[in-house]
């Protein structure tokens, strides 16, 4: 059994960050250490508003060192990252990173690099992104971007696949592993929801349906991530991760439609987030 420390927000009710994430992941057959960088009442994007706080600084530290106290690092196979309270949060997880690989080299930090999108209401705090870009990139193995984060990431703007390709393919020659462009918006298809990986094994593009909701499910992104690394902390190679990842989620996401929900329908889901349906393959581009 593999063991994942997943360091991101956390939603009382609904779907997003942890409480989107550490499920699925334990349906993949993960052991799961969930840390919160924040506890909301709901996720960020109701229009009634949501209640809760950002986890204090150094709690993130003082939670680890009393892993670290129990031996429990030794066993620890990946760290995940999301959605910050604060840039002093991160600089906490690079240090629990950095703990988590003296005891075991081979472990990976899989960084969802979080910068949020204040016109859908998800707002980052000051300094986080400067973190992701200054800091979190030299320390992760494996990173998942949205477009908007690639291209913060990159120093570009990318409107079609060869710009992506090419930005990501930047990201790699810094030393990471694996490069995961979460949704490729307007620099892929308008009649499909696209994503690209690039990685060791070259560069490929993978696609899923377009389903019309009346309010876009949050959470996704994080639901994603998760998958993506269980699966590879699975023994799957990264194209075949890549595929069983996005039939996972394109099958919670039919569900989430088909009743038209706000929020995703993991449970729901379950059985074809453990062994997913592929319809949809990988291809080289």
């Amino acid at each position: 059994m593999k063991r994942i420390l997943s360091i991101q927000s956390h939603v009382v009710f609904g779907c997003a960050g942890n409480s989107s994430a550490v499920f699925p992941m334990r349906r993949n057959g993960m052991e799961v250490w969930p840390i919160n960088t924040v506890q909301f009442s709901n996720h960020t994007q109701y229009q009634q508003g949501f209640k809760g706080m950002v986890m204090p600084a150094g709690q993130i530290t003082e939670l680890v060192a009393g892993l670290a106290n129990i031996n429990a690092l030794v066993e620890c196979d990946a760290l995940l990252s999301g959605y910050l309270g604060s840039a002093e949060q991160g600089e906490e997880i690079l240090a629990a990173v950095a703990k988590i690989k003296q005891h075991n080299p081979a472990a990976i930090y899989f960084c969802d690099p979080v910068m949020g999108h204040p016109e859908k209401g998800c707002i980052v705090a000051p300094g986080v992104m400067e973190f992701f870009k200054q800091r979190a990139l030299a320390c992760a193995d494996m990173i998942a971007p949205n477009l908007l984060e690639l291209e913060t990431l990159a120093d570009c703007t990318i409107d079609n696949l060869a710009q992506a390709k090419a930005a990501a393919r930047r990201l790699l020659d810094t030393g990471l592993r694996l490069v995961l462009v979460k949704h490729l918006s307007r620099a892929g298809s308008s009649d499909e929801f696209q994503m690209l990986l690039c990685c060791e094994h070259g560069d490929f593009l993978i696609s899923r349906p377009l389903y019309e909701f009346e309010r876009q499910p949050v959470g996704v992104g994080d639901l994603l991530s998760g998958l993506m690394l269980s699966n590879l902390l699975r023994g799957f190679d990264a194209v075949s991760a890549f595929e069983r990842t996005n039939a996972a989620v394109d099958s919670v996401l039919k569900l989430t439609c088909d009743i038209q929900a706000y929020e995703l329908q993991l449970i729901a889901a379950q059985d074809q987030i453990a062994d997913p349906n592929i319809k949809y393959r990988a291809q080289p581009c």
